[in-house]
């Protein structure tokens, strides 16, 4: 795969990070979470393909060993506050000058400077100081918050991953590695670069729910069907809308223009009645095959059974049944081969790892008699 050989120690964290980790072990890279010891379950639910150590970090002995890890490791993915790896003497700073070719990534909010740098927040706030949650949201209602979906994983897993990813393809170039700032902030922000750079031709001069694609537009919005499930519509172009009508059976002589802002209400409410008559299943079947850009708003549960989805593999299943997404994009020659084994149990291959490492199994046991680390390799397998 295209990260193979890439050994990343991952410090287990909450939701972008683990996302940031999966997303490389999905491409090849040997990922190893270090987690807490005495911790009778991992929150990781994005674990697919890592490994996990147990490390005391309250011990002198442990953080010492988490920098061997380090020193020996080509990236590390740090999810913590601004100040906490300093504290235990484990900064970028400190690490790379034992390792001038690893890759430090710092997964934050705020990002490592700033008046904020060292307080705590989440998605919804992240969003918010982008910029982008003034924008989302109905007409006449508050900002809409859209799961923890842009922050966290767009503007930070996904983002962080990619500043990896650049950092090792330069580190080919110079043999030097670096440190990532990966704020979710900024990544939301850029995220949303769309948004800032199209202000000036007009899309967004309507306020929040009023415009073309923020649910202003009847012809770009969601539709109950008489079944209660709901169509998808985005006939944006002329000759989509043309389509749209068609399979509504809308005369366009008898409707008001499709750009009259003041008439958009009375589309929107001629669209309802329309979707509101047919179930989602009539309509699919009026509209697949056409550009109307008209589609079932499909549940978790509908998705990958969706014959589209199905003929691309676009959803996997693990060993005990779960389904998600296939990872993406796909590379022709190199592509993702997610690991479809059970997640690890926290410390599940500690004493694996640590042999890769270089410890001997009398350093591993004297570690694990001292309660430097936790071993739980048997109860994974019962």
């Amino acid at each position: 795969m295209a990260l193979a050989g890439v050994r990343v120690i991952e410090l287990a964290g909450l939701a972008p990070a683990p996302f940031c980790g999966m997303i490389l072990a999905d491409f090849g890279a040997k990922v190893i979470r270090v987690d807490r010891t005495k911790v009778p379950t991992s929150l990781d639910t994005q674990a697919r393909g890592k490994r996990s150590v147990a490390i005391n970090l309250k011990t002198t002995e442990g953080i010492a060993l988490l920098r061997k890890l380090c020193i020996k490791s080509d990236v590390v993915l740090e999810p913590y506050r601004k100040g906490v790896m300093e504290k235990l003497d484990l900064g970028p700073h400190e690490l790379l000058k034992e390792n001038p070719r690893l890759i430090y990534a710092r997964l934050t909010g705020y990002g490592q400077s700033g008046s904020y740098a060292t307080v705590a927040g989440h998605d919804i706030n992240y969003t918010a100081m982008s910029g982008l949650l003034s924008r989302l949201g109905r007409s006449g209602e508050k900002p809409y918050a859209p799961l923890n979906l842009l922050a966290d994983f767009g503007g930070g897993g996904l983002t962080c991953a990619l500043g990896i990813v650049l950092a090792l393809l330069e580190r080919t170039k110079s043999g030097k590695g670096q440190i990532i700032d990966a704020s979710m902030v900024e990544g939301a922000a850029y995220m949303g670069s769309f948004l800032w750079k199209s202000r000036s031709i007009g899309l967004w001069n309507r306020s929040r729910g009023e415009n073309m694609l923020d649910s202003g537009a009847p012809f770009y919005d969601t539709y109950q069907t008489s079944d209660g499930q709901f169509m998808a519509v985005g006939a944006i172009e002329p000759q989509f809308y043309k389509q749209l009508l068609k399979g509504l059976e809308l005369d366009a002589g008898e409707l008001p223009s499709q750009m009259s802002f003041d008439d958009w209400p009375e589309l929107r409410r001629i669209f309802t009645e329309r979707f509101a008559s047919k179930s989602q299943a009539e309509w699919s079947e009026i509209f697949d095959g056409t550009d109307a850009c008209v589609t079932p708003v499909l549940s978790f549960d509908q998705v990958s059974s969706h014959p589209h989805n199905r003929e691309r593999g676009s959803f996997i299943k693990d060993s005990s049944g779960e389904e998600s997404p296939r990872p993406a994009p796909v590379l022709s020659r190199t592509p993702a081969e997610p690991c479809l084994t059970s997640d690890p149990v926290t410390g599940e291959h500690t004493a694996e790892v640590l042999q890769e490492y270089g410890f001997t199994s009398p350093q591993i046991n004297q570690m694990l008699s001292a309660g430097v680390i936790e071993c739980n390799a048997v109860k994974a397998k019962l």
